[in-house]
């Protein structure tokens, strides 16, 4: 007699991600970036351009930290209990905000990417986490990085 295994059985070991995470629509974008590249600056934009009405959907996943899980092919989202819907803002402190327990990913944000270009390659534009491979979108220092993740948002199905 055969018996399938539970379901989190094929789950990878967590791994936790210095970045922040935002669900947007159906997917979430992962910012990274070393510490003070804006990653937290990012994704309360996004929040804000929802807000607005810029774009249908964006909630925070995590900020500072996210916990990444492999899991059937996707790359799950989460954030660390202890940060669950907590966001620095920079110049005013921590702020609690509506948050999503869990998001799938659907494109990793790289702040301060050393190999960002005006036009970079393809193999630039996929990167790949627990071997799940995944769009991405490498920003110089100092570039707006909202302007390219909204025009992403705009060529892409995320």
């Amino acid at each position: 007699m055969r018996t399938s295994e539970p379901p989190h059985s094929r789950e990878a070991a967590t791994t936790t991600a210095h970045a922040s995470a935002v669900l947007i629509g159906s997917r979430a974008a992962l910012i990274r970036g070393p510490s003070g590249s804006g990653k937290s600056r990012l994704a309360m934009a996004l929040i804000d351009a929802a807000a607005s009405g810029l774009i249908r959907f964006a909630r925070l996943v995590a900020d500072d930290r996210v916990e990444l899980v492999a899991s059937q092919g996707r790359l799950l989202l989460r954030p660390p209990p202890a940060l669950a819907g907590l966001i620095e803002i920079r110049g005013v402190g921590v702020r609690r905000v509506a948050f999503e327990p869990v998001a799938v990913a659907g494109l990793v944000v790289d702040l301060e990417a050393a190999d960002a270009e005006r036009i970079p390659a393809s193999s630039a534009q996929v990167t790949d986490i627990s071997g799940i491979p995944l769009p991405r979108l490498p920003a110089a220092a100092g570039a707006e990085a909202f302007a390219a993740v909204l025009a992403m948002l705009r060529s892409e199905a995320l």
